[in-house]
């Protein structure tokens, strides 16, 4: 039987994201408090600061 990922909200992502780059708490903090792993934490992250400056651009 194949695994099913888990989906996640865009919604909870940008909050993720958003507090990962306050850079107030670790990874493993936003992870605990949102319920999601930590290497997701680092991913959104980074997918948000790749794409902030599309946001900027017209």
């Amino acid at each position: 039987m194949p695994r099913v990922r888990k989906g996640y909200p865009a919604s909870l992502k940008a909050k993720v994201a958003v507090e990962a780059i306050k850079g107030m708490k670790t990874a493993a903090q936003i992870a605990q408090t949102f319920g999601v792993p930590p290497n997701l934490v680092a991913n959104w992250k980074k997918q948000v600061l790749e794409q902030l400056p599309e946001v900027f651009s017209a």
